[in-house]
């Protein structure tokens, strides 16, 4: 199902990670795609509470979690401007959604980066 709010379909995701060049395009492309789904599951589940929310950021957090080795053996980590990045896109989506007032670090709070 294709995303349809107009501010996640305009968002250019993650641009401080692609601009970088400690991070590799192809492991940023993973992290978009992990950012690209969770806004096509709020989409999908439309979350009601800030509680439904977290349920799915959280698990978008963990697929995220899992990657830190591969960045790793790639001679990069994810690491303190990786985490600002990531966090500013998280806030970004579940601002676009409605939820101005939950808490960024509810919202990533299972996150080992």
């Amino acid at each position: 199902m294709p995303i349809t709010n107009e501010k996640i379909v305009s968002h250019d995701f993650l641009t401080g990670m692609y601009r970088d060049d400690y991070f590799p395009d192809f492991l940023v492309d993973k992290i978009k795609a992990i950012l690209v789904s969770l806004c096509e599951e709020i989409e999908d589940n439309k979350p009601q509470t800030d509680e439904d929310l977290l349920q799915l950021t959280h698990a978008a957090t963990e697929r995220i979690n899992e990657l830190e080795e591969e960045f790793e053996d790639n001679d990069s980590e994810l690491e303190t401007g990786a985490r600002e990045v990531m966090a500013e896109n998280f806030d970004f989506i579940v601002k676009a959604y409605g939820f101005d007032k939950v808490d960024i670090e509810d919202v990533i709070a299972p996150r080992e980066w």
